[in-house]
């Protein structure tokens, strides 16, 4: 749904501008989703805050970037379903290397053949949608 309506936006505006507005009105609901919910305090939150390691504060950075290529690409010949198929595909090789050496402080996962080959089915999946471009 974001991409789609982001896309719409991009089509009066700049995909950067698109992206800006998209992060504004998403940092201004989660302010409001973060006071409805109250999840944690904030001397507690801020005390949490020190111990974070430097790294963990540019999570903000690929997502700026995707959101800025995806509005751009939904709008192309690549389309949405191809936009879509691509992102996912993506965070799933993206994944595979983060576990097979345990980046981001996260536990070590050795891929494993069956994780490959599944991870393979998904892409060449996803490369079929991407080519065909709903000739099949």
């Amino acid at each position: 749904m974001m991409i789609a309506l982001n896309g719409k936006l991009m089509a009066f505006v700049s995909p950067i501008y698109a992206s800006w507005i998209a992060h504004a009105t998403g940092a201004i609901a989660a302010l409001f989703i973060v006071q409805w919910v109250r999840y944690k305090r904030t001397a507690e939150a801020t005390a949490n805050l020190s111990k974070a390691p430097t790294w963990s504060f540019f999570g903000g950075i690929p997502g700026a970037f995707v959101v800025v290529l995806a509005v751009i690409t939904v709008n192309s010949t690549l389309g949405f379903t191809g936009t879509l198929v691509l992102s996912i595909t993506g965070q799933i090789l993206f994944s595979l290397i983060t576990d097979q050496w345990g980046w981001f402080g996260f536990a070590k996962r050795v891929l494993t053949a069956r994780r490959l080959v599944s991870s393979l089915l998904i892409f060449f999946g996803s490369m079929l949608i991407v080519v065909a471009k709903g000739q099949l």
